[in-house]
């Protein structure tokens, strides 16, 4: 990446009492060089403010160049916040894969839906997955010299036919050799697989999941997890696709596949290694397995075990509800019909404390032509539809994983403000257990803050591909 291309990093926060606050510094502020480097990304910061003596070049909001020296002790933070982690723009993803979400979209919604993400910075950062066909030389020595570990990588098949098909790139059928990159140098992957039927399902699927397990070995193992997720269809995908909707007959197949594998995994390699998102269960009206199941949660961001996790922090957080509220309250819960059922025990207990009565609207999204829909897909135009002309009661709450992450939207750019005032109700975005708690209990609820992480990431994290 030349210079040319890396531009000032620009600050959109400062955080109180840090040491940027201190010295004066303003959203809108630029960082030009640090120590006479020129950051490329927010790991290239990290790295060099880890000194304990600074000379940074500032572009202020003014237009005017300063220069500024900082001491400070090793490895404390300037506190700042950026307006995006890549200061030289995307690595974007030229595969062609027939499942990608991107391409399931109607046009015309904000750009930021429209990038194909394929960047290893923002994988060791925020946990989203990329294929490894788009490195180039220099990104892989970078990688291996700042020990970037561990990536997310999507890997969905092994065998070299069933990944270029998959992905439509012929560098697709390297991910062998990759791994082995990844091993001889003790970095590390979690894998995942989107499981298309009629593509890398049956024995292709088996095969996958055993080539990986060969590099879950040893101390730190070169592939750590991996997670099997049903491919996500929407009605704006392209027409000439060769994809099928996973079906309850083929979440049950899928399953008893998996766990069968997951018994040998358990006596081989001492670990679960290989897990089922929780969309399997829910469209195969199978329970789900306990909460020890996951051990310590390594593909939470895939879904896999986040259903138990709630439940878990739910009950928790219950012993804390009041027995009675001080004014009767009566609020709609909105949530993705695939957790209805699921969701049950928590609706019950919510509705025990006197005076609270919470009512479960768990939808389907028509928005995107699914008959069961993670709440995370749920759009404004699906909630409108559904509850319009009914009697909602106090407030409505929706899960934040619904919204756009820096701005109060849905995923089809409906505004909240817009979908109140057509309910004529209040809305108010509650952020996991503790937001939820405080909701129905009436106390006060601020807007979550999430990582910054650029924004269709954040937006799609619960459905990537």
């Amino acid at each position: 990446m030349s210079a040319a291309t890396i531009r000032p990093a620009v600050i959109t926060a400062v955080l109180p009492d840090s040491i940027a606050a201190e010295i004066g510094f303003e959203p809108g502020d630029r960082i030009v060089s640090i120590n006479g480097q020129q950051p490329r990304d927010l790991i290239d910061y990290r790295f060099l403010c880890a000194d304990e003596v600074l000379e940074l070049e500032i572009l202020g909001k003014d237009d005017k160049t300063y220069e500024i020296e900082i001491e400070k002790d090793y490895d404390e933070d300037l506190g700042l916040e950026f307006e995006t982690a890549l200061f030289d723009g995307l690595i974007q993803c030229n595969n062609r894969c027939p499942f990608c979400f991107i391409d399931q979209q109607p046009p015309g919604k904000r750009s930021s839906l429209y990038l194909k993400d394929d960047d290893y910075r923002l994988s060791f950062l925020y946990g989203s997955y990329l294929t490894l066909t788009n490195l180039t030389q220099p990104e892989w020595d970078r990688i291996e010299q700042l020990r970037l570990s561990p990536l997310y990588v999507s890997v969905h098949a092994t065998e070299v036919e069933i990944r270029t098909r998959l992905l439509k790139n012929p560098r697709a059928g390297l991910i062998l050799d990759q791994l082995r990159w990844f091993q001889e140098r003790s970095l590390q992957i979690h894998a995942q697989v989107v499981l298309c039927p009629g593509i890398n399902d049956g024995e292709h699927l088996t095969q996958t999941l055993l080539d990986l397990a060969q590099f879950h070995k040893g101390e730190f193992p070169a592939v750590a997890s991996v997670a099997v997720v049903p491919v996500g269809l929407t009605r704006f995908r392209p027409a000439e696709d060769e994809l099928v909707p996973v079906t309850q007959a083929k979440a049950r197949e899928v399953i008893a596949q998996v766990q069968a594998l997951q018994t040998k995994f358990q006596q081989e390699l001492g670990s679960t290694f290989a897990w089922l998102a929780d969309e399997w269960f829910l469209i195969g009206r199978v329970d789900l397995p306990p909460e020890a199941h996951y051990e310590d949660y390594p593909q939470i961001g895939n879904g896999v075990g986040s259903i138990q996790l709630f439940l878990k922090e739910f009950h928790k957080a219950a012993k804390k509800l009041p027995k009675k509220l001080k004014q009767p309250r009566r609020l709609t819960w909105v949530v993705g019909n695939a957790v209805e059922y699921a969701f049950q025990p928590l609706l019950a207990r919510l509705n025990q404390v006197e005076g609270l009565t919470v009512e479960m609207a768990a939808i389907a999204s028509e928005y995107w032509g699914q008959s069961i829909s993670v709440t995370g897909l749920i759009t404004g135009q699906d909630i409108l539809k559904t509850l319009q002309g009914k009697d909602l009661g106090d407030a409505i709450l929706i899960p934040s994983v619904m919204l756009k992450h820096d701005e109060p939207k849905f995923l089809d750019d409906m505004a909240i403000a817009t979908l109140e005032q057509q309910l004529g109700t209040p809305i108010i975005a509650v952020d996991g257990v503790k937001g939820l708690m405080d909701a129905c209990s009436l106390k006060s609820t601020n807007p979550p803050k999430p990582e910054r992480a650029k924004d269709h990431y954040v937006e799609l994290a619960s459905h990537k591909p």
